[in-house]
């Protein structure tokens, strides 16, 4: 049937390779990406493999890529990104790049560190320039002739002994000391040296407007200057030590006003000099990254392909002989020649004589599960393989999921506005799909969107289809063809009067089908529709949940048949789809029989009042009585020999329970105790083999049941019997989520128009346009934030539990596990993450 609808068929192969020829093959296979290779020394610590070396070289070049990655981002170059992927380098060239890679690291430090020397030296001097300018203005003050204020803030410094000997000596001398601090600090400084110094300094303070840049991390800091005054050498050693502890910065500011001019000026003359200095470093570390930055996404490509392969030669053995590296690696077994051909073209490239050899080996492990996919069938694929990798060679629900899951989808969400405006939102997104792939983000969301765009679209056009249907666009009706209802009512009656029903028995219906969909007169029967509505999408409900599980249960079919299983063959799908057909099926069947035979129109006894009810019909079946409804005189079935076809239909399904609990386990059983007495040969055996090797309860790849206990047998027969039965029927009433999502996804559409946009309707004049302006945005927001996105939300997730759940769990094992080739694509997709592969 193709791979398209089994996982492709697997072999396992060992590969020799001569030690020269190794690298360039494995290269070309990491091109290719077919080959998943088996890891043969599990045993070996990865610091004592062979090319460990090598890997830990490789390392270090990511780390000097990664460094001159962050520096080219911090200055905002952009990267160039050909999308080329080049080749993995030849051994002999990872010299030149570890080369290329240590100068550009060795030349960006040194040129960082000098930046950072003189951004240091620039910062000093910038705040020796703002000390002088700020402290200049209270020594101004002093000059001036305001001495008195000097004179008390001297008398506040100098104690009353220090006073009275001072008296003698003249005046007393006050010492300062000027510096820079954080700003968020400068409180807490101020009552530190308060209380250490028991208020015997004087503190003048000044902001510094611009902030100032922080040499180590380039940020911002705001600070300010201050000058402190204080008496006494005592003071002085204190003063330094708060400084010192609150990581003030002390500058040298001279008393003399001369003297503070010739150092204002040298400093000025200094800043001058170093913002020259400054520019001309920046220019040339721009240069460097600027030149780095051109092949910056190369260097990665060509790095991580280069670990990549040395990181699965060391998944290899080597011979006695030192000379020749063993692989195992399981392959697609039609893909053999293209791999073989990729090793020759390896072996070309190294320039060995030697050809490489490729063996398929024998073996009983089960293969991996390998499903071929391209860009639309990527996402369903996606969606089964979250539920569990298929077991080898097992059915893959994905095609079928492609045509399934948007249109149980659409059920729910069926309404032809929210359906367009999701398909427009999928159909740019593939219309963008080269530029937004380019484009990659961390964003998990996005990246969510991105990947199921095919799967968005479809939803959106097979809602639309729905939409259409049930005649849904954002609440309101299309009166495409007209109605075939012509009521006796005027318009302010029907628009006035809530009760009024829509009765089929009255002349008011022309007595024919609608063309498409449904009549659009529906939309206006205020107290009738949703009775209407629910009854059909209830029943749709149960007539496509019906038809999912059937062809779910066929779906086993083809896994016993492919894999021999006559015993599951036998005692699991036979039973399994009698009972679903003679109970379910049968439900079915009554629906579309009493849509045929009864009408409104009908005479006694088939009116519309007399139509039994299918769900009662139903439960009478099971439990093998009949009821009538009461006071009426009706007739209880719908067609001759109802009631022993449903007797018979009823005793079937009840046979197919001990068939499906006992019929399996009994004939393992018999065929073991066989065994035992004679040997098997010939067509026996292959007999007895097909019993013992039964297959799952959902008709997976074939379980071996030679070793497990008779008693085990039994037990998971019986889980998987009483799972069968009982989840026959509560899968089949969690189809009716279809009705009731549907239902709540038009009663929350029709909320919003009658509740908001009619608001705006209904004024009249410019102000009412204005006033509908607003309403409508407030509507547009509302409706594609809740009812195309969280109502979208919700009827996936209940459309993937009914193909997770209800679909799936009928043949689906999904106990395998994924192919995963050493692919270089793949690597370089996921950052250059290698993992070992199993």
């Amino acid at each position: 049937m193709g791979s398209l609808f089994r996982s492709e068929e697997m072999a396992l192969c060992q590969l020799f390779l001569q030690s020269e020829a190794a690298y360039a093959c494995v290269s070309e296979l990491g091109e290719l990406g077919l080959v998943q290779f088996r890891d043969l020394n599990p045993d070996v610590n990865a610091f004592q493999r062979k090319f460990v070396n090598e890997v830990r070289r490789c390392d270090e070049m990511e780390r000097k890529l990664r460094y001159l990655e962050k520096e080219i981002k911090k200055d905002g170059i952009p990267m160039l990104d050909t999308g080329e992927s080049p080749e993995a380098p030849q051994p002999r060239e990872m010299i030149d790049l570890e080369a290329t890679f240590e100068k550009l690291e060795n030349e960006l430090r040194e040129v960082n560190q000098n930046a950072e020397a003189l951004k240091r030296n620039f910062l000093e001097l910038t705040e020796l320039k703002h000390i002088l300018r700020k402290t200049q203005v209270f020594f101004d003050e002093q000059e001036g002739g305001l001495n008195h204020t000097t004179e008390s803030m001297t008398r506040a410094l100098i104690t009353d002994e220090v006073r009275t000997a001072g008296a003698s000596m003249g005046p007393v001398q006050l010492g300062f000391v000027a510096g820079v601090i954080s700003r968020e600090k400068l409180p807490a400084f101020e009552r530190m040296l308060w209380r250490a110094c028991r208020g015997n300094v004087f503190l003048r303070q000044a902001m510094i407007e611009s902030p100032l840049e922080d040499p180590t991390n380039g940020d911002q800091v705001y600070k300010s200057v201050f000058i402190i005054f204080f008496q006494g050498d005592q003071l002085k050693t204190r003063v330094k030590k708060i400084c010192e502890g609150f990581r003030a910065t002390l500058y040298p500011c001279p008393e003399a006003p001369a003297d503070r001019r010739e150092m204002a000026m040298g400093v000025m003359t200094r800043i001058e000099d170093l913002n020259t200095v400054l520019g001309q470093t920046q220019d040339h570390r721009h240069r460097v990254l600027v030149a780095a930055a051109k092949n910056l996404k190369n260097w990665f490509v060509k790095v991580r392909k280069i670990k990549a392969i040395y990181h699965t030669l060391n998944l290899f053995n080597l011979d006695v002989t030192q000379k020749c590296l063993i692989a195992e690696c399981w392959v697609p077994l039609l893909d053999i020649e293209t791999i073989q051909l990729a090793l020759r073209r390896g072996t070309e490239r190294s320039g060995s004589s030697v050809p490489p050899i490729l063996n398929r080996m024998q073996t009983f492990e089960n293969p991996p599960t390998y499903n071929r996919t391209n860009k639309f069938t990527k996402a369903f694929q996606a969606l089964i393989d979250a539920y569990g990798v298929a077991s080898y060679r097992e059915m893959n629900p994905a095609p079928y999921t492609i045509i399934t899951f948007p249109f149980l989808f659409a059920v729910m969400f069926g309404d032809l506005g929210h359906g367009a405006i999701m398909a427009l939102f999928g159909l740019w997104m593939i219309r963008k799909e080269k530029g937004l792939a380019a484009q990659k983000t961390d964003n998990e969301i996005w990246n969510i969107f991105f990947g199921g765009r095919y799967i968005i679209f479809l939803m959106g056009v097979f809602s639309m289809y729905t939409g259409l249907i049930y005649n849904d666009i954002f609440s309101k009706s299309l009166n495409i063809f007209g109605s075939h209802w012509h009521l006796s009512y005027n318009k302010s009656t029907v628009w006035n009067n809530n009760y009024l029903q829509l009765s089929p028995a009255t002349s008011d219906y022309e007595g024919t089908p609608y063309p498409f969909g449904m009549d659009p007169i529906w939309q206006v029967a205020s107290s009738n529709k949703i009775v209407f509505q629910n009854a059909y999408k209830m029943k749709i409900s149960i007539i496509f949940g019906v038809l999912h599980m059937i062809f779910g249960v066929i779906m086993s079919w083809h896994n016993h048949t492919y894999f021999r299983n006559r015993l599951s063959l036998l005692y699991e799908f036979i039973p399994q789809l009698l009972f679903l057909v003679v109970l379910f099926f049968y439900l079915v069947l009554l629906m579309f029989i009493k849509w045929n035979r009864y009408a409104a129109t009908n005479e006694f006894p088939m009116t519309e009042a007399c139509a039994p009810s299918i769900l009662i019909t139903f439960i009478d079946m099971v439990l093998f009585k009949n009821s009538k409804a009461p006071g009426k005189d009706c007739n209880i079935y719908m067609f001759a020999g109802q009631s022993f076809f449903q007797t018979i239909f009823v005793l079937i399904a009840l046979a197919c329970i001990p068939v499906m609990l006992l019929g399996k386990p009994i004939k393992i059983m018999q065929a073991r105790k066989l065994a035992n007495v004679q040997p098997i040969t010939g067509a026996s055996d292959a007999e007895v083999g097909g019993m013992s090797n039964g297959g799952g309860s959902h008709g997976g790849g074939g379980e071996h049941h030679d070793e497990e206990e008779m008693s085990e047998i039994f037990i998971h027969q019986g889980i998987h019997t009483i799972e069968y039965v009982l989840g026959s029927v509560s899968h089949t009433a969690s189809y009716l989520r279809l009705w009731a999502l549907s239902l709540a996804h038009a009663q929350l559409a029709e909320v919003l128009w009658s509740m908001v946009l009619s608001l705006g309707l209904n004024k009249e004049g410019w102000l009412g346009g204005i006033f509908l302006t607003v309403v409508f945005a407030f509507w547009a927001v509302l409706t594609v934030g809740i009812l195309v996105l969280m109502e979208g939300l919700s009827a996936f997730l209940h459309t993937l539990r009914l193909h997770w759940v209800e679909f799936q769990s009928k043949f689906y094992m999904g106990h395998g596990y994924a192919f995963q080739p050493f692919s270089f694509d793949t690597i370089i997709e996921n950052g250059g993450a290698v993992t070992e592969t199993e």
